[in-house]
């Protein structure tokens, strides 16, 4: 840890100087410095299923019928900004999980926080869709999903994938555009996440669950599949894990609570959401009697989700493909 504190301290000054020459936006943030692999991560798993190329500014993770891969950053976080260029596998992908997420299992087994990214692949000549979820202090009863299609294809090129952590509020970018905005309420009490986080990347076979409810698994002749990871960016408080102290003084912080959506930023946002979300948490009506308490319900969002919910239904004979 002790050689990557002066780098650490060298962005974190970067880093103040964009926030007060360009103001707290997500726009400034996406032009924080990135770092190599060596400098930022160590691997997981998947031995020779994890390459570096260009000394180590791009990452390539991939599945074959052996394993997996995935690597983790080599520090903890209390807040802050992070994210990576993510190209994901081509072809037919079913059963596929591509993962791009903070979390803490490793320490609170019991009470975990979690921050998700999580990319299902799908058979040729469909979509990849994207996943958000949000986990804190263990509240893993209550998933928090919510589903996205894109307007782009992801495997053609490489697309931005950020995640922002405040004491206050969370919010996921797709290519500098915020999808979803989770600010901390009384009503979600010790559900917001609140304790260190690693951050993680992964593929892996999530052949009984991600592609139409496990109707579709990953098929490994067409093996291996390869997700890359290009500019990456770990950027906040980094955080001891013997004692858990940060170094981040109050001042600094408290700047990642200073950045917040803007009105234009807000507009794209509810533009995104509604013509790309494609599920909620909050308007399952099957694994929630009454929305956890934290859902502000908008009454038109839910009569849309409801009928590509059922035209979903039909269209694929199979309705846990359209359910968590």
């Amino acid at each position: 840890m002790g050689s990557v504190v002066p780098l650490f301290l060298t962005i974190l000054v970067s880093f103040t100087l964009f926030l007060y020459s360009h103001g707290a936006s997500s726009m400034s943030l996406q032009a924080l410095p990135t770092l190599s692999f060596e400098e930022g991560y160590t691997q997981l798993f998947g031995d020779t299923n994890l390459m570096l190329l260009r000394d180590g500014k791009t990452v390539h993770i991939s599945l074959d019928r052996r394993t997996g891969a995935g690597f983790a950053s080599q520090d903890l976080y209390l807040h802050g900004f992070f994210s990576a260029s993510i190209k994901l596998p081509s072809d037919y992908a079913a059963g596929v999980v591509v993962a791009f997420y903070m979390s803490n299992g490793d320490m609170f087994a019991k009470t975990h926080d979690e921050l998700d990214f999580e990319f299902l692949g799908n058979v040729r000549g469909r979509e990849w869709r994207v996943q958000t979820n949000v986990y804190g202090n263990g509240s893993t009863g209550i998933g928090r999903e919510e589903r996205y299609g894109l307007w782009f294809d992801p495997t053609e090129d490489f697309h931005h994938y950020s995640i922002l952590w405040s004491h206050d509020r969370i919010i996921f970018y797709i290519d500098e555009i915020p999808i979803r905005e989770v600010v901390r309420t009384q009503v979600m009490g010790g559900d917001f996440p609140s304790k260190p986080m690693s951050l993680y990347a992964t593929i892996w076979d999530g052949s009984n669950w991600a592609t139409s409810g496990g109707r579709y698994k990953v098929n490994y002749k067409y093996a291996p599949y390869v997700a890359e990871f290009a500019n990456l960016i770990l950027h906040g408080c980094a955080v001891d894990p013997t004692d858990h102290s940060s170094t981040c003084n109050k001042f600094n912080g408290n700047q990642y609570n200073s950045i917040k959506i803007s009105s234009d930023q807000r507009s794209a946002m509810e533009n995104f959401r509604r013509k790309y979300m494609t599920y909620s948490y909050c308007y399952d009506g099957l694994r929630y009697t009454k929305p956890p308490a934290e859902c502000s319900i908008d009454h038109r969002e839910a009569e849309r989700l409801q009928g590509h919910r059922r035209r979903s239904k039909g269209h694929h004979r199979n309705p846990q493909d359209v359910t968590i």
